[in-house]
């Protein structure tokens, strides 16, 4: 096993190297260019987020898809990983995992807009896309989308299972002591409860987990970047300063290169938020909309709640607490994001092991939806129960063993499953920009397809 956690270590370096931050960002760049800043209309995407398309088809609302979507992003990339990345990386890591996220939003609302114009309908009225359809349908690529979601299947165990599990088990034993026998089998009844329902069971539940959950924390956020408002403007002059200059960052930080802080910044800020890594569209083409233009504005969203909101709220919330107290050691991201809510008198302990249960929980769900969709690209319909079986142990598994390997291996698969979504965006950029002029530039997002 160790043999194995150093190969995927180093694939995980080479896969996150510069050709990747290259290829990640510039596509961000680019059609934020060439889609003429879809960044600007987001209050007008968080608006239809909120509103239903009566009539429109689709298996679930837009919020419904929305929110799933969010849970399977909002996760513990939010809270552990920001943290990862700055004691990885270093305070300009915070920098580098937003800029992600501004730029993602273009990302985002572009893997929207073809998960929508791509999708299937089966004979029994459900709607199939994502990726795999845009390369297949799109681009006549079909190997390349086979590729993409055999990628998007092995991932679902990783990032949005066992590493999840992994986290509710810990926290639980950490904080509660909760033997992680009895918290993989708790755990798997509720996943086994929901995710049996289908994808509106998953809707359901996450549209109730995600507002409620997001908002304490949030909260709980606020609360300590008011508690360290004095240092506040130091911090962001630190995150600013140590995004581009190699030198010791101080502070209690260690000193890192440009190139870790930006390795480790994107790496987590598209493991936050997954724009370009081609997950969150898989769940958009449910969605109830009557154009694609408009569920592309809403999925949009989902990566300024992630990334631009919660994620930074998260990052100035360490950078600062490291800052304002001499006592909270720099050692690894679980570590470092503990100590910090700890300065919440009495209810910082329990706000973010909330955060953290609920978090995980809502992105087992939302990335067992993913699963189930490559698997039935794949191999058909008749796969997916016994997907959910595995999917089920996979949960319990992931709460009793030591997940060194499997962090390893959601990297190296977070990139994997971005190249060939990436392409389709960069290739199909000539459809995402007629279509945004029909509906969008002219102002026609009422209008049906």
């Amino acid at each position: 096993m160790s043999g194995l956690n150093d190969f995927l270590s180093q694939a995980s370096s080479l896969l996150w190297g510069w050709p990747m931050i290259i290829l990640l960002l510039g596509t961000h760049v680019y059609l934020t260019f060439v889609l003429r800043f879809p960044q600007r209309w987001i209050f007008k995407a968080v608006k239809l987020s909120f509103h239903r398309d009566p009539g429109a088809t689709g298996d679930v609302s837009q919020f419904a898809s929305l929110a799933t979507a969010l849970a399977a992003t909002i996760g513990t990339g939010n809270i552990i990983g920001v943290a990862t990345a700055i004691a990885l990386g270093g305070p300009g890591a915070v920098l580098w995992c937003w800029l992600t996220g501004v730029f993602g939003i273009s990302t985002k609302y572009a893997e929207g807009l073809l998960a929508i114009k791509y999708r299937v309908k089966t004979a029994n009225g459900r709607m199939l896309g994502g990726p795999m359809y845009a390369l297949e349908r799109g681009l006549g690529w079909k190997w390349l989308a086979v590729l993409f979601a055999l990628f998007t299947a092995i991932a679902s165990f990783g990032i949005g299972n066992t590493v999840q599990a992994n986290a509710i088990a810990t926290v639980a034993h950490e904080s509660y002591g909760v033997a992680p026998v009895i918290s993989g089998a708790f755990i798997c009844l509720l996943t086994a409860a929901v995710i049996l329902g289908g994808v509106k069971s998953i809707a359901r539940v996450c549209s109730i987990l995600v507002p409620f959950m997001a908002l304490f924390y949030v909260l709980g956020c606020i609360y300590i970047l008011f508690v360290n408002s004095s240092f506040l403007w130091p911090a962001l002059k630190l995150i600013l300063s140590s995004a581009f200059s190699p030198q010791a960052a101080g502070g209690g930080f260690v000193g890192t290169t440009v190139m870790m802080a930006a390795r480790y910044g994107i790496a987590r800020g598209l493991f936050s938020n997954e724009s370009g890594m081609g997950s969150a569209p898989i769940v958009a083409a449910a969605a109830q909309t009557r154009n694609p233009v408009r569920q592309a504005l809403v999925s949009s969203s989902g990566t300024f709640w992630d990334t631009v909101v919660i994620c930074a709220m998260t990052g100035l919330v360490i950078v600062s607490s490291v800052l304002a107290y001499p006592d909270i050691s720099f050692e690894n991201g679980a570590v470092l994001t503990k100590m910090a809510f700890s300065k919440i008198p009495v209810v910082g302990q329990p706000l973010l092991t909330l955060g953290l249960l609920t978090f995980a929980f809502s992105t087992i769900l939302g990335w067992c939806y993913y699963g189930e969709r490559a698997v039935e690209y794949l191999r058909g319909r008749r796969w997916v129960i016994l997907y959910r079986v595995l999917y089920i142990l996979a949960v319990f598994i992931g709460s009793v063993v030591n997940l060194n390997v499997v962090w390893n291996l959601a990297d190296c698969m977070n990139a994997l499953m971005a190249i060939p979504n990436l392409v389709s965006l960069l290739a199909l950029s000539g459809v995402l920009v007629h279509e945004t002029r029909k509906y969008l530039w002219r102002d026609r997002l009422e209008r049906e397809m």
